[in-house]
């Protein structure tokens, strides 16, 4: 595991570097791809408007007024359950709750996105296919431009972070430390990046905050590509893999979820709001509006998993697994394509 009580962190990992000496592009998607990433890039430091104030209190109650919903509403639900801890809250309460919970949103997608980075950096090593290569090199610097601009946000907006969540850190020590290429692709690309594109969707559909609805518009053109370059790149890698090994890509995908279900309750955030983690993780992960919740995050990542042919791969283990958790009535929801078609945005 990543530790978080020091400034970095290391992990033992063995990974092949793969030289390819033919320079031939073959491969019109992943071109495609790369020429579109090339006339896409932005500058954070002059695109984006970091004068503007940001005050999160204020946001909050106008993004709850715009919702029909009060403040902490997610909280005032907990609250109403049975030897919930937070029977005693007040408006005091569940105001720093809206408060923290942005706070522990904004520091994970921080997080995952530095995964992100040191991810598709292997990538650039291990891939075997020119093309890949090339893309996976400007992913890498969107990826530094992505932990940029939310540190940033969460440090000068919204006052600090939290360390990395436990299912987050767990899985990103899992993709970083396998040894196979594949995995590192739909552990982020598919997984952690599918779901990193839905959450800023909601995110910014549900924000009134001008800094911040730009910088997630910025972010999520460059997701959308990201995600396309997984599924292109598995596509054709998984079309010749034997039944065993498909399999255990499914068991892999399925678990990721499940690790990304829980990571989504921001459990390091209830620790420091003084509230039992045990409680909250057994009562929330399968309450109604979470489940809701979850299902739109997950949205993207199913639809991606069918058109890789790992939901009915064999006897539709996968699938059966998506059932189970009420994700599969996603699957022919869209995959995010349709933010490849944007141009480049300026704000």
């Amino acid at each position: 595991m990543l530790t978080t009580d020091t400034p970095t962190a290391s992990i033992d990992s063995a990974f092949g570097t793969t030289f390819t000496w033919d320079y031939e592009r073959g491969r019109a998607g992943l071109d495609k791809l790369y020429e579109k990433a090339k006339v896409s890039q932005w500058n954070s430091s002059t695109d984006l408007d970091w004068s503007i104030d940001v005050d999160p209190e204020r946001e909050i109650r106008e993004g709850a007024a715009a919702m029909g919903v009060p403040v902490g509403w997610q909280a005032r639900r907990l609250a109403a359950v049975d030897g919930s801890p937070m029977a005693s809250w007040g408006e005091d309460e569940f105001l720093n709750f809206a408060l923290e919970n942005q706070k522990a949103s904004m520091s994970q997608f921080l997080h995952g996105e530095q995964g992100a980075l040191l991810c598709t950096s292997r990538l650039v090593e291990s891939v075997p296919w020119i093309e890949a290569k090339y893309y996976a090199s400007t992913q890498v610097v969107d990826e530094a431009r992505h932990v940029e601009v939310f540190a940033r946000y969460s440090h000068e907006k919204l006052g600090g972070t939290y360390p990395i969540n436990p299912d987050l850190n767990e899985l990103l020590c899992e993709v970083i430390s396998d040894d196979r290429w594949d995995i590192v692709y739909l552990g982020m690309q598919v997984v952690i990046e599918g779901l990193a594109l839905a959450a800023f969707g909601l995110m910014r559909h549900s924000t009134k905050e001008p800094l911040l609805s730009d910088l997630l518009k910025y972010v999520m053109a460059d997701e959308a590509r990201h995600v396309a370059f997984g599924i292109l790149s598995l596509e054709e890698y998984y079309a010749d893999m034997n039944a065993g090994e498909i399999r255990d890509r499914q068991e892999f995908c399925f678990a990721a979820v499940e690790h990304m279900r829980r990571r989504t309750i921001n459990e390091e955030m209830w620790a420091a709001l003084g509230v039992d983690t045990k409680w909250v993780m057994k009562t929330v992960l399968n309450a109604p509006v979470q489940k809701e919740l979850q299902g739109l995050l997950f949205s993207k990542i199913v639809p991606n998993c069918k058109r890789l042919g790992l939901l009915d791969a064999g006897d539709g283990w996968l699938r059966k697994k998506f059932a189970e958790i009420d994700i599969i009535r996603f699957e022919d929801a869209s995959a995010g394509d349709e933010l490849l078609e944007l141009p480049q945005i300026k704000v």
